[in-house]
């Protein structure tokens, strides 16, 4: 093994990624991952795009950024250790959100496993229960390996990235000492990589086989009365023109409700009829909103309350999901099910289904609906105005009416996600929403923001305090990001979406402390923390003010606007407007 065999090969295998798609890289620091970060560093250009981050967690979720909106995977490569061990939180919502995710970790050669060796740990298996594949190299190491062998790993780590579903690929790659090369050496494999790395490799086409697919095509009567219900959208960019179109037509024909989910990015879209307060109108929901069928797409909305309601609905349910054939039907209550997506299954249905108009009865329900629908917005605008102190709620109303249309935004998890599904504005314009709810984690939340940035051009985060801080060294993004990115945060001075539950004793016992054992307030200063890392901020203290600091904000190439808020205070009022608006009658 020499030095120069290590650089070859990581070059190699670089490039055979290139030739399948990969165009975005991360790279963390480390010693034994010397030649993939000599070689990353040889190949970047045009390209291939490469960014380097210090911690492993916060980069492999910048990383999973990228994937999600571009629908193929970045990839991340990092040392040996305890740096794998950071990768999982990323990987574990790459599992659940079906997101393509390349890591590449170094290893120690086999021989110096298992008998106490520095650094040495049994990382190959610290992210297998979440990976589609776990590839590992040849254990003497990396430059053992031909040409040809680098190469199908390679085809392999790309084909299962991008399998049915997509999801995250961890390829283990011992390095044999020694691991750097000499300037003589890297000067001369420069001569014959660089003028390679300064055209873009040819890609091979990636089919990905879609099995264990339902092979029954279950349908539904739209000439009876039903329900659409649109959970977070998970398909790939690709898809979504598809989906789009087909819902269209399908609510076009049925004329059935559709009950939206926040982060499903229908709310806003031209020639659908979108339904947003039904988390609020199910309080009390009455038997008239009730459908003996219901086409449920994706994974479930954040709301309980439609989920409790679903749950008891009973009739019948297909559940149809975009590129995952795993279950996603946490109530158990889908009837029949259909995994190629919404546009092939109205493409598989007759034409004769196709032929004639809404119902009546059909027509009346929607009505029904939007009758309701009109008198909860109505109570939402009166008691949720985009003036004076900020509330959360009135916060998630003013953001979806104030921003641009198509600017695109990530909702943190927790509280903000839920409050954008509850008292969003529907009138505001379409945009692109990203939430991350595979896993529900609160990692990453700003590092997966800064990858979007990148990616998209423009984003707006809003997250909570305790979110933020979670992962404040996503701050050192901004020293490279050439997107620009807003941060919206909501300082409620800890765990706010606890004070939604019934834990805390009211009135004050004293039986518990609730603010030590699940609000957990912490004394810093976000805006000076920001500042450290050479980030402007402003506080907002009223909501009339809000406009005017997003303007500043898209001056700024990541920008922090403060708004703090009463979480006690909040969590009250969503309980009066959950109890009127779940009383609205037409």
């Amino acid at each position: 093994m020499s030095a120069a065999g290590n650089l070859e090969a990581s070059l190699i295998l670089l490039q055979g990624l290139q030739r399948q798609g990969l165009r975005r890289l991360v790279l963390c620091p480390g010693s034994r991952s010397a030649a993939l970060a000599v070689a990353a560093g040889m190949l970047a250009g045009p390209h291939l795009s490469l960014q380097t981050g210090i911690d492993e967690r916060s980069a492999a979720f910048f990383a999973l950024g990228l994937s999600r909106v571009e629908g193929v995977p970045a990839a991340v490569i990092t040392t040996s250790g305890t740096a794998v061990a950071n990768l999982l939180p990323a990987v574990v919502e790459a599992d659940h959100g079906a997101i393509p995710l390349l890591l590449l970790s170094a290893d120690r050669p086999g021989r110096r496993k298992g008998c106490g060796a520095n650094q040495t740990v049994n990382q190959e298996e610290f992210l297998r229960a979440s990976c589609r594949w776990v590839g590992k190299a040849d254990a003497t190491g990396l430059a053992a390996m031909g040409t040809a062998a680098l190469e199908a790993m390679a085809e392999r780590a790309w084909r299962s990235a991008l399998g049915y579903p997509a999801g995250p690929v961890h390829l283990n790659l011992p390095f044999e000492e020694p691991l750097h090369a000499d300037a003589g050496t890297l000067q001369r494999l420069a001569t014959i990589w660089l003028p390679a790395a300064s055209s873009p490799p040819e890609q091979t086409r990636t089919d990905c086989a879609r099995s264990g697919l339902d092979s029954a095509q279950p349908c539904l009567d739209p000439d009876q009365p039903g329900l659409i219900v649109a959970g977070p959208w998970r398909g790939t960019p690709a898809d979504w023109p598809g989906f789009l179109a087909a819902l269209r037509r399908w609510q076009q024909r049925s004329g059935w409700p559709l009950l939206a989910d926040g982060l499903s990015g229908l709310r806003g879209q031209s020639g659908l009829a979108c339904l947003a307060g039904y988390d609020l109108l199910l309080e009390s929901a009455p038997e008239e909103l009730a459908a003996a069928q219901v086409l449920r797409l994706g994974p479930m909305p954040a709301s309980r309350r439609l989920q409790q309601w679903l749950a008891d609905l009973g009739g019948h349910q297909l559940l149809i999901c975009e590129a995952d054939p795993r279950n996603q039907d946490p109530l158990g209550t889908a009837t029949s099910r259909y995994g190629l997506g919404l546009a092939n299954w109205c493409q598989s249905l007759s034409e004769a289904i196709w032929q004639g108009q809404p119902a009546p009865s059909s027509t009346a329900q929607q009505q029904r609906w939007w009758r309701r629908e009109t008198t909860c917005q109505a109570l939402l605008d009166r008691n949720l105005p985009a003036s004076g102190a900020p509330s959360e709620p009135a916060l998630a109303r003013a953001l979806s009416r104030l921003l641009p249309a198509d600017r695109p935004v990530m909702l943190a998890s927790s509280s903000p996600v839920r409050d954008w599904e509850s008292f969003g504005n529907p009138s505001g314009p379409a945009r692109p929403l990203y939430g991350f709810r595979g896993a529900s984690g609160i990692d990453g939340t700003l590092s997966l923001a800064a990858g979007l940035a990148e990616s998209l051009g423009q984003v707006v985060l809003v997250s909570g305090d305790l979110a933020l801080l979670h992962d404040s060294n996503g701050w050192l993004w901004g020293q490279q990001l050439t997107g620009q990115l807003t941060v919206v945060l909501i300082d409620n001075g800890g765990g706010g979406i606890f004070e939604q539950l019934p834990i805390r004793p009211m009135p004050e016992t004293g039986a518990i402390d609730f603010e030590r054992l699940f609000a957990m307030p912490q004394r810093l200063d976000h805006r000076a923390l920001a500042a450290a890392h050479g980030v402007p901020s402003r506080r907002v203290e009223r909501l009339d003010d809000l406009a005017a600091a997003l303007r500043w904000s898209e001056g700024q190439r990541l920008a922090l606007l403060e708004l703090r808020t009463d979480r006690r205070a909040d969590a009250l009022l969503r309980q009066r407007l959950r109890a009127s608006g779940g009383h609205a009658t037409e």
